[in-house]
């Protein structure tokens, strides 16, 4: 199922436009539900519980023989990995410095993957959402960061994230590209009529 509908698709679509007829700058928007599928994560939680859960309990009174020990460990790890692979488990097991590596990692490759390292005069701007991981951020190429501070870009940030976090994310979408529209029109306006990358909306499966 789309993160967001055709409609909702197309309305972020049309406000790149509009952005990018006030500014050299090249938009594009990138949306995915989740950045990584974390497989391993249960796979090693599981493998810990396996190694130190039945081993721990047996320590001290010595119930158990070295095949009922392996036994239990093989138990304990099927059981504890088919549990924590249920998404509302498995999302409690991730540290958040993990979750926006990874979806750092993705947006960076989405920067490259979506060409905005080539636009003449290196204006490239990615606004990039994950939604499981309720990350955002906003990347831009040298001709955009020589004229504007990076700090610029935390608050909408920010703003953005908690749109995110309150399921809003074509609310956030379409305030975020509106205000970056205002700093790239007052810092980067337009001096050529262009289009180099598509405007539509970017959603990864």
């Amino acid at each position: 199922m789309a993160l967001l509908s055709y409609d909702e698709q197309r309305q972020v679509a049309e406000a790149v436009t509009r952005v990018e007829q006030r500014t050299d700058a090249e938009l594009v928007t990138v949306l995915t539900g989740q950045s990584d599928d974390y497989a391993y994560v249960p796979l090693i939680w599981a493998g810990l519980l396996a190694l130190l859960g039945p081993g721990l309990l047996n320590y001290f009174p010595g119930w158990l023989s070295a095949n009922e020990l392996m036994l239990s460990q093989i138990i304990t790890f099927v059981v504890s990995a088919l549990i924590m692979r249920v998404p509302a488990v498995t999302s409690q097991l991730i540290p958040q410095s993990v979750r926006h590596w990874r979806a750092s990692n993705l947006a960076r490759r989405q920067f490259l993957e979506q060409h905005l390292h080539h636009t003449v005069g290196e204006t490239g701007v990615l606004i990039f959402v994950s939604e499981a991981e309720r990350y955002v951020e906003i990347l831009v190429d040298r001709g955009i960061s020589s004229r504007l501070d990076d700090q610029v870009w935390q608050a909408l940030i920010d703003t953005f994230t908690q749109r995110v976090a309150d399921g809003q994310i074509l609310e956030g979408f379409l305030g975020c590209i509106e205000s970056c529209g205002e700093l790239l029109a007052m810092h980067v306006p337009v001096t050529q009529t262009r289009n180099e990358l598509p405007n539509r909306l970017v959603i990864l499966g």
